[in-house]
């Protein structure tokens, strides 16, 4: 069975691309243009998953996420919040109230996809294929192979993991600290500098034959993996 995405958004022209392009990746969607009808067709089909605006006609995307969270049968479906806020209080009520993930307008498609992926594969492990992908980028979590363009890259073993952390979890910025605790563990003391090092040979592996650069380095933050790629590290 493949998994359904619902999609809540009252824009006709976004639903239509979210639509084609999670349909392209092999799940089965359903739609909904307003709060409460979210409600009902999530009673009808029960979701595996949500993309959920926060301005919805009707009853708010916040509302949406409570209510559906109050229910037995919806309360541990992922839920991808949509909004033009970038407050972070925004962000941090949507949160509270149940949301997994969160999305500020304009976003990019491929970001949002693989989100979606990531949280289907945590909460649905049996519908995992085994694998990562962000751009050209494949990461085989059973063959413990990674590839881009189709060519094959070696890593070594903490760098795979370190590129499999940020896959999971695109375009979110991760400090060195929590980058060593999920990737090294909370328990084994490492230089903070020594992330610094892995991010430079795992960029130096992935940027083969003028490629871009997915790994972007956020002043004073961290790194994430992004399509606008900063070079520094």
């Amino acid at each position: 069975m493949k998994p359904t995405v619902m999609i809540v958004e009252d824009e006709p022209s976004l639903v239509t691309m979210l639509r084609y392009n999670l349909e392209k990746e092999g799940y089965q969607v359903t739609e909904a243009g307003d709060g409460e009808e979210a409600m009902t067709v999530a009673n009808e089909t029960t979701p595996d998953a949500v993309i959920l605006d926060w301005m919805l006609p009707r009853m708010s995307g916040i509302e949406v996420c409570r209510q559906l969270r109050r229910k037995a049968e919806t309360r541990n479906v992922p839920i991808i919040m949509l909004t033009a806020r970038s407050e972070e209080t925004d962000k941090v009520r949507g949160l509270n109230v149940g949301a997994d993930d969160y999305l500020t307008k304009p976003f990019s498609m491929p970001e949002l996809v693989a989100r979606v992926r990531a949280l289907l594969r945590r909460t649905k492990p049996s519908q995992s294929k085994g694998q990562l992908t962000f751009g050209d980028i494949v990461l085989d979590l059973d063959a413990h192979r990674v590839s881009r363009g189709g060519k094959y890259i070696h890593l070594g073993p903490t760098e795979f993991r370190l590129l499999q952390y940020l896959m999971e979890r695109p375009g979110t910025v991760f400090s060195r600290e929590e980058l060593l605790n999920g990737v090294w563990g909370p328990d084994i003391y490492v230089e903070p500098r020594t992330v610094d090092v892995h991010i430079r040979r795992l960029r130096k592996a992935l940027n083969i034959e003028e490629s871009v650069d997915v790994i972007r380095t956020v002043r004073a933050a961290g790194y994430a993996l992004d399509l606008s790629g900063d070079q520094a590290a």
